[in-house]
C-alpha cells in the first residue's frame, strides 16, 4: 500500500501500531544514549562519582538542545503531514526545506554556546572544580558537534509525516549501536584508543548523533517522493516558519520546560550531592519510560493531523481513542518495570553513595507515569488539531507552575535523612494527576469546537 494510501484508507488502530512501534523503539533508542554513558561512567576506576554528577548537571543543556530540534521537527511533521492530506506537494517541499533551514540556525546557537558559555553554566550549579571541569568538557563537545542531533530530530520528523518510520528507527538504532560500541572504547582506552574518561563519552555520543543523520538524510532523499528536494525550497518563506512555530512551538516550550525543571531540581537539591546525582540518574530512567509515550506521540500527531487535513471524524476520533489506550498500556509496562527492579537500575549505573535516594525517588515517581503518560498523549492530540496554546498550558502546569513550587516547599520540611528527601519526589505524582485533570478540560473542548463541527 502507498504510504500517502496508508495514512488516509488504513484503519487507524492498525495504523496507529505500525507506525508507533518504530517511533517507539526510536525514541527509546535516543533514551539509551544518555543511560548507556551513565552506566559507563559510572564504573569509571578513578572519579566515577564526580563524573556522574556532572552528566547530571549538563543534562539540562542536552535536554534543551533536543527540545529545539523535536520541537521544530514536531511542527514540520503536522504541519507536512496536513499538507499532503490536502494534496499540496509544493508546499510540502516548502515545508520541509524551511525546516532544514531553521536547523542551521539552531546548530549556530548551539556552538556559540558551547564555545561561550557551558563553565559559567555548570559553575552555577556546583562549586566542585573536579566536577565542573569534567562537566565542562563534556558539554563543550556535545554542543559544538550538536549538527548531529538537530538534523537527526528534522529529518526523523521528515520520514514520520510521510508514514516511514521503519526508516528513522533504522537510523536511530544505528546511532545507538556506534555510540555503545564507542562507549567503553573512547571512556576507558581501548586498543590504539586512549583513556578519555567523560570526553570519550562525549565524543561516542556526537559521532553516533551524526552518524543516525546522515543515514536518515539518504533516506529522505531517496524516499520521499511526494515531494521536490531542491535547494530553492530551503529559502525562508516567514509564512511557512510561521506555521511550523505556531505548531511547534508548544513542543519547544515543552521540551524546554522539561530543561528548566531538571535544572531547578538540581538547584533544590544543591544541599546534597548525592540526592541530586540520584535525581539526575533517576530522570534519565523515567525519561526512557516517558519516551516510549513520546514515541507513540509521534504517531498519534501525524495520524490525526491527516484525518483532520482530510476532514474526516471518525479517523480523528479513532487516533484519540487508540492514541489514549495504547499510551496507558505502555505507561503500566514502565511501572512495573522500575517498581520491580529498583536495585538492578542502581546497580547498572553503580550508583555508590546515591543509591538510597535514586531507589526512594524510583519508588515513588514511577507513581506518576500512567498521568504523565496520558497528558503526553493530550499534547500530541492538540498539536495535531491546532491546540497549540492548550499544549502550552499542559507543558506549564505539568513542568514549572504546579511541580517546581510544590518541590520547593516540600524542601524547608527537609532535613537530614532520606526521609526528607522523599517528600519532594511526591511533587511529581501530585503535579501529573492535577495536570491531566486540566488535560481533559482541554480535550473536550477541542472536540466540540473543532472535530464536532467538521462537515
Amino acid at each position: 500500500m502507498a504510504e500517502s494510501s496508508k495514512m488516509k484508507d488504513m484503519p487507524v488502530n492498525r495504523l496507529m501500531v505500525q507506525m508507533g512501534i518504530p517511533m517507539i523503539l526510536s525514541m527509546a533508542l535516543q533514551a539509551v544514549y544518555n543511560i548507556v554513558d551513565s552506566a559507563f561512567v559510572g564504573n569509571m576506576k578513578v572519579g566515577s562519582e564526580s563524573a556522574l554528577n556532572a552528566l547530571t548537571l549538563v543534562f539540562p543543556v542536552q535536554m534543551l538542545m533536543v527540545a529545539v530540534g523535536i520541537g521544530t521537527g514536531v511542527g514540520t511533521n503536522a504541519l507536512l503531514a496536513r499538507t499532503l492530506g490536502q494534496g499540496n506537494a509544493k508546499k510540502a517541499a516548502k515545508v520541509a526545506g524551511n525546516s532544514l533551514f531553521l536547523g542551521v540556525l539552531i546548530y549556530v546557537v548551539c556552538l556559540l554556546f558551547g564555545i561561550f558559555g557551558v563553565k559559567a553554566y555548570i559553575a552555577s550549579q556546583t562549586m566542585d572544580p573536579e566536577v565542573i571541569s569534567m562537566g565542562t568538557s563534556y558539554l563543550r563537545i556535545c554542543c559544538m558537534i550538536s549538527f548531529g542531533i538537530i538534523f537527526f530530530s528534522l529529518f526523523e520528523k521528515l520520514l514520520q509525516a510521510t508514514g516511514r518510520s521503519l526508516y528513522s528507527t533504522i537510523g536511530q538504532v544505528v546511532g545507538a549501536v556506534v555510540n555503545i560500541i564507542l562507549d567503553p572504547i573512547m571512556i576507558y582506552g581501548i586498543g590504539l584508543v586512549p583513556e578519555m574518561g567523560v570526553e570519550g563519552a562525549a565524543y561516542a555520543t556526537v559521532i553516533g548523533q551524526v552518524a543516525s543523520a546522515v543515514l536518515l538524510f539518504v533516506f529522505h532523499m531517496k524516499l520521499n517522493e511526494e515531494f521536490e528536494h531542491e535547494m530553492k525550497f530551503m529559502k525562508p518563506d516567514a509564512g511557512i516558519i510561521r506555521e511550523i512555530y505556531s505548531i511547534g512551538l508548544p513542543a519547544i516550550i515543552a521540551q524546554a520546560l522539561m530543561s528548566i525543571m531538571v535544572y531547578v531540581m538540581n538547584l533544590i537539591l544543591k544541599f546534597s550531592p548525592s540526592a541530586q546525582t540520584a535525581y539526575g540518574l533517576f530522570y534519565k530512567v523515567q525519561q526512557f519510560v516517558l519516551f516510549l509515550a513520546f514515541g507513540l506521540r509521534d504517531a498519534i500527531t501525524p495520524i490525526i493531523a491527516f484525518a483532520y487535513g482530510m476532514g474526516s471524524k471518525k479517523r480523528i476520533r479513532d487516533g484519540i481513542k487508540y492514541g489514549l489506550l495504547y499510551t496507558i498500556g505502555l505507561m503500566i509496562f514502565g511501572i512495573l518495570i522500575t517498581e520491580l527492579f529498583p536495585g538492578a537500575f542502581a546497580a547498572l549505573f553503580n550508583a555508590g553513595q546515591s543509591r538510597t535516594y535514586f531507589i526512594s525517588a524510583m519508588r515513588v515517581i514511577s507513581i506518576s507515569f500512567i498521568f504523565a503518560g496520558i497528558n503526553v498523549a493530550y499534547q500530541g492530540i492538540y498539536q495535531a488539531l491546532d491546540g497549540g496554546l492548550e499544549s502550552l498550558v499542559l507543558s506549564l502546569l505539568r513542568q514549572l507552575v504546579i511541580i517546581l513550587p510544590l518541590a520547593g516547599i516540600f524542601s524547608v520540611f527537609v532535613r537530614n535523612g532520606q526521609m526528607g528527601v522523599s517528600l519532594i519526589w511526591w511533587a511529581f505524582p501530585i503535579t501529573e494527576v492535577v495536570a491531566c485533570l486540566v488535560g481533559y478540560g482541554f480535550l473536550k473542548r477541542i472536540r466540540a469546537n473543532r472535530v464536532d463541527r467538521l462537515s
